[in-house]
């Protein structure tokens, strides 16, 4: 362990100053434009990215400590869009952030994510079972959601609501611009919660999974679970999974904040913070589509087969996004040394 941690404080002494260097030049370009650099800058950029890429690969083919291959992962992230992304033009920018760096992003969040899911799962599953066995939880957990829907529905009257269609296009493009800045403004505040050591992100994950289970548990007990998934799931696949990203790109901000590692704080939670808002935009681009199909597809499509097809298809479209879109990317900016292990 002693010869390990020599080993990382010995290569870091070597290198680190190049690193400092780049470091310095690309906050300057990103603080106020190329332009801002100076010649000698400019023509520095490329070899001192190209070096630390370098440092990049030797220290995960060697193993050196988690914290250093975080940071230079990051720095290197940042030099990329300094070197390259500025030259971009705006469609290849942003086909360059859904082609790669999204779900590349996504990956990356992987354990934050499944912890996020959870405690969702954990806290629908409690609700469900304590709203089984007394449907006063139902009036606790589902609250300001239940839109009517309550155990003093008849059965008749909650079924009637999940086949219910609308007319008016305006009307339903209105209830969906309802429904997208509604929970977005959800997603948003799961994510922002973040940094306060991650409790408010978490109670709000628990109170969606509250409700979600209380809401399966009333209809559960009249029959209609097969109604009610058919007329969640289309866009619940994605709405749930958005919240979902929204809590945890807050849960990644706590953990910088409370496990920084080898960086202060502020730096920790700064890197991190680059991650997480890069969550927070794709979940505002998941709410979006979810706020369609809810506000537009469920209220006009009444075929239950139709609705659970719409429903895999959209989860297998996301599973195949985010689990395999830009992994040859990803395994480019890991090297050789990392795509060998």
């Amino acid at each position: 362990m002693a010869t390990h941690t020599m080993r990382s404080v010995e290569f870091r002494r070597e290198r680190q100053e190049s690193w400092r260097e780049l470091e310095q030049v690309v906050g300057a370009a990103e603080k106020r434009g190329l332009r801002s650099l100076t010649a000698d800058q400019l023509a520095r950029l490329p070899h001192l990215y190209r070096a630390t890429l370098s440092s990049l690969s030797v220290a995960r083919s060697i193993s050196l400590d988690r914290a250093l291959t975080d940071y230079l992962e990051s720095l290197t992230g940042r030099a990329y869009f300094v070197v390259y992304g500025t030259r971009q033009h705006l469609r290849r920018q942003l086909a360059e952030f859904f082609l790669w760096k999204l779900p590349s992003t996504m990956r990356a969040a992987r354990w934050h994510l499944l912890f996020a899911t959870l405690v969702t799962a954990a806290a629908a599953l409690a609700a469900f079972r304590l709203t089984l066995g007394d449907m006063d939880f139902y009036y606790v957990f589902a609250g300001d959601t239940a839109q009517g829907r309550t155990p003093a529905s008849s059965t008749e009257e909650l079924r009637a609501g999940l086949y219910h269609t609308e007319g008016a296009t305006a009307i339903l493009t209105n209830f969906a611009a309802q429904l997208f800045s509604h929970n977005s403004r959800v997603g948003i505040l799961a994510f922002a919660t973040g940094f306060i050591a991650g409790l408010p992100t978490l109670l709000l994950l628990v109170y969606n999974g509250l409700a979600l289970g209380a809401f399966a548990a009333l209809y559960h007990a009249r029959g209609l679970s097969v109604d009610l998934w058919g007329w969640l799931l289309p866009h619940g696949v994605t709405e749930l999974f958005a919240v979902i990203v929204c809590g945890a790109a807050g849960l990644l901000l706590a953990h910088g904040l409370v496990f920084p590692g080898a960086l202060t704080r502020m730096d920790s939670l700064r890197e991190r913070g680059r991650h997480a808002a890069v969550l927070v935009l794709g979940a505002v681009c998941l709410l979006f589509i979810a706020a369609l199909i809810e506000g537009i597809f469920r209220q006009t499509v009444t075929s239950v087969p139709i609705r659970y097809a719409v429903a895999g298809a959209s989860a297998a479209g996301w599973i195949f996004y985010f689990g395999f879109v830009g992994r040859a990317r990803d395994r480019e900016l890991r090297g050789p040394a990392e795509v060998a292990r």
